[in-house]
């Protein structure tokens, strides 16, 4: 009786209808994903809020002269990047597909943390208490979730437009397309996969292998590999295996380019003193 008097239900009465403002996910037969290309993972009721006032909240936060497509962009981009996961922890969705124990524990995400206010078996609380930790959780919640959001918009979202333009150009930097060199250097890993496949770019002789970067602490030059995929530990084409945890003269010696300073072991990462050195580390790995 006490939910027919609500304006708002989120999580808690077996009905989802948006248009009364019920957003729960528990029932029998639910089957409600974002869309927008998300369609694997089922929405849980944070989901299915953000589903239906995540472009408007988004539009408050840009301002209402922000053009359509930069908002669109930056609600698509807070789903995957934040609240998915929320989507699937709740709905007991394993990250990888496969039958083997994970190779480590990863209790420090945002359900794990919001379920360690939850009270411990031994502890006794009231109302009041359970209260007070339901409010610190809507806190902690809402803070990450407008860090998340603010980041896409000030960082994420300009960041983009960058990497989108030195994709496009990276066949002046090497005729291969296969080099990409940033004009400034900006977070671009979460921007790659997304615009090589808007792009079509695809497929082995096509996708970028590595990244040239300017290291603006001192000036010298990064060579990056680019994973497999988001996240990935695994590169397209790691550095060759001949210059792995080599330094300064010998990797110089090693590679036949002047002015190395490292190539790291696992060969994600290398570098050069000189942006001509760290373009020819690149086209020398690609090569080999």
């Amino acid at each position: 009786e006490l939910l027919k008097t609500l304006d708002v239900i989120i999580d808690v009465g077996g009905e989802y209808d948006a248009a009364n403002n019920r957003f729960d996910h528990h029932q029998k037969g639910f089957e409600e994903v974002f869309g927008s290309g998300f369609d694997k993972i089922k929405l849980s009721s944070a989901g299915l809020v953000y589903k239906h006032f995540g472009r408007e909240i988004v539009e408050s936060v840009m301002g209402a002269d922000s053009a359509k497509e930069d908002v669109e962009a930056v609600y698509l981009h807070v789903y995957k990047s934040f609240m998915q996961c929320i989507d699937a922890v709740d709905n007991g969705v394993n990250q990888y597909d496969t039958t083997s124990p994970p190779l480590y524990t990863n209790n420090t995400h945002l359900s794990a943390r919001v379920g360690n206010l939850n009270p411990d078996w031994y502890e006794t609380t009231g109302d009041e208490e359970l209260m007070a930790r339901f409010k610190s959780a809507m806190a902690l919640t809402g803070s990450e979730f407008m860090e998340a959001l603010h980041y896409a918009i000030k960082s994420w979202l300009p960041a983009r437009s960058y990497v989108l333009k030195d994709l496009k150009d990276r066949t002046v930097v090497d005729p291969s397309g296969q080099i990409m060199k940033l004009s400034s250097f900006v977070p671009w890993k979460s921007h790659v996969y997304e615009l090589e496949a808007e792009l079509g770019i695809q497929g082995d002789e096509m996708n970028v292998k590595y990244v040239v970067y300017e290291d603006e602490r001192d000036g010298s030059w990064r060579i990056q590999a680019v994973g497999m995929a988001p996240g990935s530990f695994t590169s397209r084409k790691p550095l060759p295996e001949a210059w792995r945890g080599l330094r300064d003269g010998a990797l110089s010696e090693a590679c036949g380019v002047p002015d190395c300073v490292f190539v790291h072991a696992s060969g994600f990462i290398g570098g050069n003193k000189r942006m001509d050195g760290a373009l020819e580390m690149a086209r020398k790995a690609l090569a080999m």
